[in-house]
């Protein structure tokens, strides 16, 4: 689970500063204020490891595929900077790796693991000024340029160096990526094992992160599915019913509960029931051995049962989002672009509780950015009914002042109050509605 995020001369953002992550994390603010932004810092870096050219610096975007299509490195720079910073912090949910005590037998657990890496942009010029691992104050690696391509390393276990051969010199250690260590570097320190460690951490990490954007799939009559076993849902939600289809019969929460309603495809059909989108939801082949599927719903118990294109544009863009939640593994990451989007503002809401489902139940941590008023309510209301801790929300408002996105976190009591409300956050609904009875008021005097 990411506990920090952080960047320099990213995109708008001259410097964030530490931003924590909580297990559900909301950014709010007006368009264009830097909120999509700080989800891509984390999508850029995934789409980045998961390239096959070890030389590719970072991978900004590619014609046919991609997270985010930023443009070339130097587009995506504050006002035209020459460096930026990437950084992340996570907890280490698989604990394979120990740090040697001195005096005690046992060794001593990461729970935690820290990343950063300075790039340099400069027109068609991309390299890495440094990167650096730190896990608390037992261990950290850092490799730094010096000139003409040439790094040095630094590995210190409890502030010493572990041993190494002396007669090699620290340099031709050109990093992999934006994150990673050449095989000189990694043959530097081979007695350790270290180096290989935080790149297979950080790819792992990287490999739990599932996004899914703003713009979903328009629904479909037939949806084609010949078993395969999606590992998300698509960017667009287009993998959703395929998703649906490789999931059946999954349990969906860690106790593993035998109720036949804790089963992966009768929770989606619970919620669009319980979010009062529809009253009854299967899909089925449209004969028997067919790959062709359809998705039926009913929108109220004595309603004729219709196609999904016949429903409405609701359902279609809430599914992917209730699917994604439920399909990806426990323990994973989910990133969510304007998850509200074409919703009644009650099912806005309801969406707030399918999170607080999720992170409670299913270990999965939710980052999302909305304009949504009713679901940042229903977060406010649960926590006053002691049902979302404070400290599993992480709120923040975005907003752009002089070319410029500044952060602000949210204060949040114990109970749901925000002590720190931005000016016209939602806007002025106050003043619309003054204008309005004035000018009622107005016309009715003529």
């Amino acid at each position: 689970m990411f506990k920090e995020i952080s960047m320099t001369n990213f995109k708008s953002w001259r410097d964030t500063g530490p931003v924590r992550l909580a297990p559900l994390t909301g950014f709010f603010g007006a368009n264009s204020s830097g909120k999509s932004s700080l989800l891509q810092m984390l999508l850029l870096l995934k789409q980045t490891s998961e390239s096959s050219d070890p030389n590719l610096v970072l991978k900004t975007g590619s014609i046919q595929e991609g997270y985010v299509n930023l443009g070339t490195a130097h587009e995506i720079t504050y006002k035209a900077e020459t460096s930026m910073s990437l950084g992340m912090k996570w907890e280490l949910a698989d604990q394979t790796f120990s740090i040697p005590a001195e005096e005690e037998s046992d060794d001593v657990p990461i729970l935690e693991l820290d990343f950063i890496t300075d790039i340099h942009v400069e027109e068609q010029k991309i390299y890495v000024n440094s990167l650096r691992y730190r896990m608390g104050d037992d261990f950290s690696a850092r490799l730094d340029r010096q000139s003409n391509n040439h790094y040095t390393i630094c590995v210190l276990v409890r502030g010493k160096e572990p041993r190494r051969p002396q007669s090699r010199p620290r340099v031709y250690m050109k990093p992999i990526k934006c994150y990673g260590f050449s095989s000189e570097a990694v043959d530097y320190y081979r007695e350790t094992g270290y180096l290989r460690f935080l790149e297979f951490m950080l790819e792992l990490e990287l490999g739990r992160l599932f996004y899914l954007g703003p713009l979903r799939e328009y629904p479909r009559r037939q949806y084609t599915w010949g078993g395969e076993l999606p590992t998300n849902v698509g960017l667009k939600g287009e993998l959703a019913v395929p998703a649906l289809l490789a999931g059946r019969g999954r349990k969906v929460y860690r106790d593993q509960r035998k109720s036949k309603r804790n089963t992966f495809e009768a929770r989606i059909a619970q919620w669009l029931v319980d979010l009062d989108l529809a009253s009854s939801f299967r899909v089925e082949p449209i004969a028997a051995g067919s790959s062709l599927y359809q998705v039926k719903l009913k929108r109220h118990k004595f309603s004729q049962e219709v196609l999904i294109t016949d429903m409405g544009i609701g359902v279609s863009q809430v599914l992917p989002v209730l699917v994604l939640c439920y399909y990806v593994p426990e323990g994973s990451t989910i990133i969510l672009e304007q998850p509200e989007l074409h919703l009644h503002p009650s099912v806005q809401a309801g969406l707030a509780d399918v999170f607080i489902d999720v992170i409670k139940n299913r270990n999965v941590q939710i980052i999302l950015e909305s304009h949504s008023e009713h679901l940042l309510r229903r977060l406010q209301r649960r926590i006053a009914e002691e049902k979302l801790s404070p400290e599993d929300a992480a709120l923040f408002f975005c907003e752009m002042r002089g070319g410029e996105s500044y952060l602000t976190t949210l204060e949040l009591d114990m109970f749901g109050n925000i002590r720190n409300w931005p000016v016209d956050f939602f806007g002025d609904l106050a003043g619309e509605l003054v204008a309005a009875f004035d000018a009622g008021l107005e016309r009715q005097v003529d």
